[in-house]
């Protein structure tokens, strides 16, 4: 991937932090953060005055965050990045998140930032709308488990989904090239009855398959997934990385980013999940809804979606996707709640009811009921 333009050389991102510690020693802990995410050596050490003048992190804000905690905001320079999307990260808290003190709360980039690593989705919620013909109303997914099925029996999970209108049917985010369901067979298998369902409903249905692995992997997996008339995909960036996202993003297919791994570092989950995987080229950005299987509040939740989808440096919106134990009870209640521009993801809960045709069936018209009195 060619290296981007470089972007002005004083263009700064401004990077919170939430820092622990005692007030006496906020300053110079900062000062620290600030060198520690820049030049990462003394600075007396720097003979390039450019250097000092350009790449050395400043500290430029601290604010009391109470419980003896605070805000520090440190000004790096954008151009550290190189526009790559896993670069960012090192840079925003690759060392700095070896330090228990401290967590990476929010970011604020110039107005070429968005450019700068590449544009965002490419889709994004109305290109996903206009994909699956959901134009105006809320949508839809559904996820194809559990590991260890056979091909044939998560080809025919995918064609109930489909026929009842289910927008998006992805893998679910574990199922790889194991050898009960290998990834060239069960992609190839459930594509075509995902084409076989729209061709007798009429419906426009979306399967997207997980990609998993290295680079190699990845591309030979996004081969055989166009081969097979593949019109979407999904990542999980924190383990394939945000800098394979940020590429497959160019590959001209929306992508669904997953959130496995991303709490496993001490980063704001509104920053990671809903401005870094946008920023990152993500469409779609899964997330753990509130009162699931997870722990986050419906603060963390509404931020999270509201990161996802605001206008931001020219951006296409990301559509949130709130996930994790859904069930077809909290449909009215969480469409009130995210509102009309939001996909609502039920797996477990739809293949544990005992007539999933009905389930299926019901899911899709609560929704478009619902959606429409949003």
């Amino acid at each position: 991937m060619p290296a981007p333009n470089p972007p002005n050389p004083m263009k700064t991102m401004q990077v919170v932090y939430r820092v622990a510690g005692a007030a006496s020693e906020i300053e110079a802990r900062a000062r620290a953060i600030a060198v520690e995410q820049s030049i990462e050596m003394p600075p007396g050490a720097v003979r390039n005055e450019r250097v000092m003048r350009e790449i050395l992190g400043r500290v430029e804000d601290i604010s009391d965050d109470g419980a003896g905690h605070f805000l520090v905001t440190i000004g790096l320079a954008l151009e550290t990045t190189g526009g790559e999307a896993g670069q960012l990260l090192n840079m925003l808290f690759g060392n700095s998140s070896l330090h228990p003190d401290l967590e990476l709360v929010d970011l604020v980039l110039p107005g070429e930032g968005g450019p700068y690593f590449g544009g965002g989705p490419r889709f994004g919620v109305e290109g996903l709308r206009r994909l699956c013909g959901a134009v105006g109303r809320p949508m839809t997914a559904t996820a194809l488990k559990p590991q260890g099925s056979t091909t044939a029996e998560l080809a025919r999970l995918a064609g109930i989904f489909a026929r009842a209108g289910i927008d998006v049917i992805k893998d679910d985010h574990g199922l790889a090239d194991q050898g009960s369901a290998p990834f060239a067979e069960r992609v190839g298998a459930i594509q075509a009855e995902v084409d076989r369902a729209n061709r007798e409903t009429g419906g426009r249905t979306l399967y997207a398959p997980s990609l998993t692995g290295g680079p190699r992997r990845l591309l030979a997996q996004l081969s055989a997934a166009r081969n097979a008339g593949v019109r979407a995909m999904l990542i999980a960036p924190m383990i394939s990385g945000l800098g394979a996202l940020q590429e497959l993003a160019g590959e001209g297919l929306p992508i669904l980013a997953h959130p496995a791994l991303a709490g496993s570092a001490r980063l704001a989950p509104p920053l990671l999940l809903g401005k870094l995987f946008r920023l990152a080229g993500a469409d779609a950005v899964i997330f753990p809804n509130h009162g699931g299987r997870f722990s986050f509040a419906p603060d963390q939740c509404l931020a999270l979606a509201e990161a996802a989808r605001r206008p931001w440096m020219g951006l296409a919106a990301a559509l949130p996707v709130p996930a994790g134990g859904i069930h077809l009870e909290r449909i009215e209640e969480l469409l009130a709640f995210y509102g009309r521009d939001v996909m609502l993801l039920i797996g477990g809960a739809l293949l544990e009811a005992p007539d999933l045709e009905s389930a299926a069936q019901d899911f899709v018209e609560r929704v478009a009921a619902a959606g429409s009195r949003t």
